[in-house]
């Protein structure tokens, strides 16, 4: 069954992220995801906010960039959350972007060494290992956890371009893809990162690929979709996104389904202008859509 999440994105106000996070409990979502996009929401802040402010969903975070954080704070922060709220949080990386990466002083040479680095480097800190590494951009010198999580807190990597997406299967517990894709890229992506968890001797199907799907309902959805695509250099009428009603959103979350997306992600329009009866309307009109079908 595809797992039906919804993203909060640093174009919500901060304020409105514990009644969200409560809202997609309520409506039976399985998942919320966080963004940190660099100079608005820090994301660990906001999986810290939104897990305490809920009992069972799980929360992920899209994604931190390692130039900007430590990989022993990174992973001093996952633990925490881990430890507080076992099995429930889904940690996200990913090399950042580089315009953002320069402005704060950080971009380096090499992002994705520095990912692959950092990724190794994570995933020893957590399991509770003394780690000494002299990387190129990773140094770390006996480096343990006091308190390493009890249950595994997946580590997902994103990106874009084709390297990334290999190293995200090559080295991530999953995949999350960047937003405002068409069906074709998205099946391009899932083939590509499929490709490189098998070269690794992995099973492609069982490697997660979480998805973004860009939605609108009501009066002009389609029309508001395609003023929300621009925003993020995507132009409309290339069948991106989903506008228009509960069926019309299911069948968009069925076509990234099938695609390769393991997870649907669903992000609302800037202009939302009922955030909590949007996600209501996700859990009680578009969520018994997907059920019906895969039954």
């Amino acid at each position: 069954m595809t797992t039906l999440g919804f993203a909060f994105t640093p174009t919500i106000a901060p304020e409105l992220l514990v009644s969200v996070a409560r809202a997609v409990e309520a409506s039976g979502l399985d998942e919320l995801w966080v963004w940190e996009d660099s100079f608005k929401e820090s994301g660990v802040a906001s999986a810290a906010i939104a897990l305490a402010s809920t009992e069972s969903i799980s929360v992920g975070i899209g994604l931190l960039p390692a130039p900007l954080r430590n990989v022993a704070l990174t992973a001093m922060e996952f633990a925490m959350l881990g430890r507080a709220f076992p099995g429930r949080l889904i940690g996200g990386v990913g090399h950042g972007v580089q315009e953002w990466m320069g402005q704060a002083g950080v971009r380096v040479a090499s992002p994705l060494t520095l990912l692959r680095e950092y990724t190794d480097a994570l995933r020893m800190l957590l399991a509770g290992e003394s780690v000494t590494v002299e990387g190129r951009y990773v140094r770390l010198t006996g480096v343990q956890l006091a308190w390493p999580p009890l249950v595994p807190v997946p580590i997902m990597l994103g990106g874009g371009g084709p390297k990334s997406l290999a190293l995200t299967g090559e080295l991530g517990d999953g995949s999350m893809l960047t937003n405002a894709l068409t069906d074709a890229e998205i099946a391009d992506a899932a083939d590509l990162i499929r490709s490189a968890v098998r070269a690794r001797g992995g099973v492609g199907d069982a490697h997660p690929i979480v998805a973004t799907i860009i939605a609108a309902t009501g009066p002009n959805a389609q029309q508001r979709l395609n003023a929300e695509l621009r925003t993020w250099g995507a132009a409309a009428g290339r069948g991106i996104g989903a506008g228009g009603s509960a069926d019309v959103i299911a069948q968009g979350i069925r076509r990234y389904a099938a695609a390769g997306a393991s997870t649907v992600v669903v992000q609302a329009t800037e202009d939302e202008p009922d955030l909590e009866g949007f996600i209501a309307f996700l859990g009680r009109e578009v969520r018994p859509l997907l059920q019906a079908v895969e039954l």
